[in-house]
């Protein structure tokens, strides 16, 4: 058995059969780890005992109609996982083994009886887009193990497209959900801010991040999403909006959608092996009976360099808890109370958090607030308005989600400023805080995967949901598998 072969509705279907048991699909997603993972670090923490004996005890239910029930899925190691090591990816959590609650996702998740694999690799705090950020080892493109496979949610896409698991939780802060998704051909939605509850999700930038889910197919996604969405009272950034059946917005009729194309989108440093690749998209979405328009984001170019300075500078505020006092690792080598901040947090954090703490610091210091930090966040207001013009008249904005392919391990990692640019199309989505979604819609000439980005309004995932369900099953690049372990 693999996991390759089936979607969530499939295997729901043969385990209310009984034609498969919960404990056959955690054994499969367990002997797939242990067969592939040495070649992709997906995984930092497995829950391997909990989760077999969660199976056996699923299997003994009479009613196993819940949304997910028996289905292996992966958390990111910043969403705090009760009793279960959560660590995002640092060496100051290291020793976080036992967290005192759950997440509110993953209550949620439990709630509909899917099961936790274990704990996904990932940038440093949710710093990076390539998980070379990860203070453990590098994840590992399954499509090529010499590729990165983005990031900072990579281990989350990796171990998705490697058959690990069905399904897995990400968070996505400027694009690190959707990034990935597109390096390894599968699907990732960013869902409007405010949609699922942040409760649990360790900050980086509070007014950015938001959880979301990986999958291999949109209706696998848009599954998910419907478990984990909902108003939370223990997080007052959640909006009390009725969550829809997305499922049932899958109706594969996008006659008279009318898509927006940013020509910024499709300008200087996308690849033209990825414009291509998106401009034959758009003509599927023409044969479906959709129309597209060029039109224009003017602020979008000044999207990088306010994403950065904003999310450094709540990062910077965020990540002051961090302090070796209350939980983290303590440095052994301090002689005083001060020594000790400065000690351990030097020797906990890595570089990239390092240099994100200082220049959100100095962004939010005396003298510079006003000039730097205020005006991003008036940029930050341009950049939603452009949003919000273009979605009076279309219901879609599509373009790449990825100026490039995935790059080589090592390539870009001494280069910052080069692999911040590399998120330059995601960020205006997480600025406005509007839903966006990648999913698989080509090849490289080297063999990785090209993504294609389909940004919709706010709450309304919906219409995200219908037009990126209409491209795939008028496509196959979902159906295509990477050749990892013997996997054809």
């Amino acid at each position: 058995m693999s996991l390759f072969d089936y979607t969530i509705k499939q295997l729901e279907e043969k385990l209310h059969n009984g034609e498969i048991t919960v404990e056959e699909l955690v054994n499969t997603s367990y002997g797939r780890i242990h067969e592939v993972d040495d070649q992709v670090h997906a995984f930092l923490t497995l829950d391997e005992e909990k989760a077999r004996t969660k199976a056996k005890e699923l299997d003994k239910e009479s009613d196993k109609t819940a949304a997910l029930f028996g289905i292996p899925s992966g958390i990111k190691d910043n969403i705090v996982t009760k009793s279960l090591r959560t660590t995002c990816a640092s060496q100051f959590l290291d020793n976080f083994h036992d967290p005192l609650y759950n997440a509110t996702v993953v209550n949620k998740l439990n709630q509909q009886k899917a099961v936790t694999i274990g704990k996904l690799n990932m940038d440093e705090f949710a710093m990076g887009s390539s998980n070379e950020n990860s203070s453990y080892e590098p994840t590992r493109n399954p499509w090529n193990t010499d590729y990165v496979p983005g990031g900072s949610s990579g281990g989350s896409a990796a171990a998705v497209a490697a058959g690990e698991v069905l399904f897995a939780l990400g968070s996505d802060t400027g694009g690190s959900i959707r990034q990935p998704a597109a390096f390894c051909g599968v699907v990732g939605l960013k869902p409007t801010y405010g949609r699922v509850s942040r409760f649990g999700l360790v900050a980086f930038a509070s007014s950015l991040d938001q959880i979301g889910p990986i999958t291999r197919t949109v209706e696998d996604n848009a599954r998910v999403l419907e478990v984990i969405s909902g108003h939370d009272v223990m997080d007052s950034t959640s909006a009390d909006v009725e969550v829809p059946t997305y499922t049932k917005a899958l109706t594969n009729d996008v006659k008279g959608l009318k898509i927006a194309v940013p020509k910024e989108y499709l300008s200087e440093g996308v690849t033209p092996e990825v414009k291509e690749t998106v401009m034959q998209a758009l003509k599927v979405y023409e044969s479906l009976g959709a129309t597209w328009e060029e039109v224009s984001l003017p602020h979008s170019k000044y999207a990088v360099a306010t994403y950065y300075l904003l999310s450094s500078s709540e990062a910077s505020a965020n990540l002051a808890r961090f302090d070796g006092v209350r939980y983290g690792v303590r440095s052994e080598n301090a002689e005083n109370m001060i020594d000790m901040f400065k000690k351990s947090r030097s020797e906990g954090f890595g570089e990239e958090v390092k240099r994100r703490i200082m220049l959100g610091t100095f962004a939010l210091s005396s003298g510079y607030y006003d000039a730097y930090y205020k005006k991003a966040q008036k940029v930050r207001t341009l950049i939603k308005q452009d949003f919000d013009q273009i979605f009076q008249d279309y219901d879609v904005v599509i373009g790449p989600t990825t100026p490039t392919p995935a790059f080589k391990v090592g390539e870009k990692v001494d280069d910052p400023l080069t692999m911040y640019a590399n998120d330059i199309l995601t960020i205006p989505v997480n600025l406005a805080g509007v839903p966006g979604i990648s999913v698989p819609c080509g090849f490289s000439g080297a063999g990785l995967p090209i993504g294609l980005q389909i940004i919709g309004k706010h709450f309304d995932e919906a219409t995200v949901y219908r037009a990126a369900h209409a491209y795939e099953q008028a496509t196959d690049h979902h159906k295509q598998r990477p050749q990892l372990g013997g996997a054809k």
